[in-house]
């Protein structure tokens, strides 16, 4: 197996941290001399080593960044709705997602 190289290009937050010292971070990572891209994972202190995670263009992350937007925006998580209401289940079409 060939071997993975990656480069923490710029630190944008850590999200949590656990009881272990691990962060969950978000970071441009350039992975494998690659453009760097959106990378959301758990990392080791300094860096050295990480979890399995989710890498994102440029372009993925601005559309999450909407859809998050559009979530934590609705009039349904204002007034409090209980989110174990969203429906269950992988709708066929992403587009189908309620939310």
């Amino acid at each position: 197996m060939d071997n993975i190289t990656m480069k923490v290009v710029k630190e944008l937050g850590v999200l949590s941290k656990n009881d272990r010292g691990y962060t969950k971070e978000v970071n441009l990572v350039s992975w494998n001399g690659n453009d760097p891209k959106l990378d959301i994972r758990e990392w080791y202190p300094g860096h050295e080593r990480c979890g399995k995670g989710v890498t994102l263009t440029i372009m993925e992350g601005e559309e999450l960044a909407a859809r998050l937007l559009d979530f934590y925006n609705s009039s349904s998580i204002k007034s409090g709705e209980d989110l174990m209401e969203i429906p269950q289940g992988a709708p066929d079409d992403p587009a189908d997602i309620p939310f």
